[in-house]
């Protein structure tokens, strides 16, 4: 059986790892190190200045007072002997699509495994509304592993998996797609008087390329966009080459 590290960035304890731990109970040998606690939007971010706490509470499943990938980083270096197979980050309760995956504990704790030369998949369910329903995507997750394992990711690179809550079983190999929300501020004022914000956000439904995650979710289709550690921008390389020259040179005088 394969060996698979899950984690999310919602809590060991979420409903959405649950469902992932239960899907994939019959097909792999799984150990859970996930937060305490709920991190959503920690994105990739370190614990640097205070301890790492860190707590088995069952058999092959450690608690992490840290971000998700304070808690790779701790499965990759102390708490496995060898690397897993598979690195599963999920099931997150709402979607990561276009720019919010910059900001995901949930891509990147699946984009650390990446960095450390890990296949990884982050699986979300993209829904808006109350009650989320997380089995659809863990039985598609289960069918998506044994791929991935399979063929194999190319070094460096990841998956962002997002299924809509009404999937009617299409399933798009998409584009991040680029910003179609607008950043909202609701104002407010404590009662010492201080200044406070809410932020949330508001989605444009006008301008969706239609390769992209965006518009898989809106058509009800499975979204797996591929995306890399690396964020060099190649054709940049030569375009911006003659730079370096004009700079030593300004630099000089």
């Amino acid at each position: 059986m394969p060996n698979i590290l899950v984690t999310n960035d919602d809590g060991i304890h979420a409903p959405g790892l649950r469902a992932l731990v239960e899907g994939l109970k019959d097909f792999a040998e799984m150990t859970v190190v996930a937060p305490s606690r709920e991190r959503s939007a920690a994105a990739q971010s370190l614990t640097l200045r205070q301890p790492i706490y860190c707590d088995q509470i069952a058999e092959r499943e450690y608690s992490i007072e840290g971000t998700p990938a304070d808690a790779m980083i701790l499965a990759f270096h102390t708490l496995l002997k060898e690397k897993p197979d598979l690195v599963i980050s999920g099931i997150n309760r709402g979607g990561n699509l276009g720019e919010n995956i910059y900001y995901s504990g949930t891509v990147g704790a699946a984009m650390e495994a990446a960095i450390n030369r890990v296949p990884a998949i982050a699986v979300s369910v993209a829904y808006r509304g109350g009650e989320f329903d997380f089995a659809p995507a863990a039985h598609f997750t289960r069918t998506l592993a044994p791929l991935v394992l399979r063929e194999g990711l190319p070094p460096g690179v990841m998956l962002n998996v997002n299924v809509p809550q009404d999937w009617g079983g299409e399933v798009r190999i998409t584009r991040q797609s680029s910003k179609i929300t607008r950043n909202v501020l609701q104002p407010g004022t404590d009662p010492r008087g201080r200044r406070y914000f809410w932020l949330s956000e508001q989605q444009f439904t006008e301008g969706i390329d239609p390769d992209t995650d965006h518009a898989a979710i809106r058509d009800g289709a499975i979204s797996i966009t591929p995306l890399e550690v690396d964020h060099t921008h190649s054709p940049s390389l030569e375009r911006l080459s003659h730079w370096a020259k004009s700079l030593e040179e300004s630099s000089r005088r």
